[in-house]
């Protein structure tokens, strides 16, 4: 029952909170210590086997160090009932990204809404990997709402479900998983050796929470009163193309349920990655209310995911 009240309050904390820029997070101490070993490795003059091995080093390194921290951190509060609690419900509140996520793409919206492309291009950069200096206004929202439907299962629906199987520190470890691949999983020049294991472990860690997202995301459509049928059937179509296993489920329930199309070929870090289409070609464009709508999706999956996941454990812990 711990581990459930500890998810409850910290979803209910991200929802109020967010995540202010000034406080001390868990992801920035992870980030910066993924930084500091990549960077060591690409000073040394290493062979592209060494490189993939290292990786396996940084991988291993950085989530050990988290789950070894985490655990004992837990174990030390648990002879204090309100101190397990309170420093619980904080990691539990760290792991999820709802309220954080809108609020980036809410900035964008802003933006956007004031034909300032050249802000909304920096502001879609904080939060996507990909090259965004020469997007169009459809491209900016486009590329919003595929980053916001694929952070719905790995910011919020992945996190959830850890955290109610392990509770804290499984939750973390899945963090400094994701962060990692999000860091150095790119397909690219730079990161193509020293990423690899981070990449392919993160899509084994977000196999069934992607898969999870497509029949939560669905149903939140049905319950929103979007075009439910095209979300369902453009997921099941459409789930296997992308390059990652993972990312199209959510991705292609939106383009579903918005009738647009997602995907196609980005940039990253000068390279062109070409990606499928997801979604059928309507010819409709994105708009900041399709962006808007994604908002509204992400937060009526993460209600229904929280009740549903609840119950599950509930029911059989």
């Amino acid at each position: 029952m711990n581990i459930i009240l500890m998810t409850i309050f910290g979803f209910i904390l991200d929802l109020i909170l967010g995540d202010p820029y000034s406080w001390p997070h868990p992801v920035k101490l992870m980030g910066k210590l993924i930084d500091v070993i990549d960077k060591k490795i690409e000073a040394g003059d290493y062979s592209p086997k060494k490189q993939i091995h290292l990786g396996i080093w940084m991988w291993i390194i950085v989530v050990g160090t988290t789950g070894i921290l985490t655990g004992l951190i837990m174990y030390l509060a648990h002879f204090n009932y309100w101190a397990y609690m309170i420093i619980g419900t904080y990691l539990a509140y760290t792991t999820i990204s709802v309220k954080g996520l809108a609020f980036e793409a809410r900035k964008i919206i802003k933006s956007l809404k004031k034909d300032d492309i050249k802000t909304a291009r920096y502001q879609l950069s904080m939060i996507v990997g990909r090259t965004t200096d020469d997007l169009n206004e459809e491209e900016i929202s486009k590329a919003t709402i595929e980053t916001i439907a694929e952070n719905t299962s790995d910011g919020v629906i992945a996190p959830l479900m850890y955290l109610l199987i392990g509770g804290p520190v499984l939750a973390m470890i899945y963090k400094a998983v994701n962060t990692l691949d999000s860091m150095v999983g790119y397909k690219n020049t730079r990161f193509k050796n020293i990423g690899e294991a981070s990449a392919k472990i993160d899509d084994v860690f977000n196999f069934i929470p992607a898969r999870l997202t497509w029949v939560l995301m669905t149903f939140a459509t049905l319950v929103m009163r979007l075009n439910f049928k095209e979300a369902w059937q453009v997921g099941k179509r459409d789930h296997n193309k992308h390059r990652s296993p993972n990312s199209a489920y959510p991705e292609s329930v939106v383009a579903g349920a918005l009738d647009l199309q997602l995907g196609g070929p980005h940039v990253y870090f000068g390279d062109v990655v070409k990606k499928p289409f997801i979604g059928n070609d309507s010819g409709k464009t994105a708009t900041v209310k399709d962006i808007s709508k994604t908002i509204q999706i992400l937060y009526v999956t993460a209600c229904i995911t929280l009740v549903v996941f609840c119950a599950i454990r509930l029911i059989f812990v």
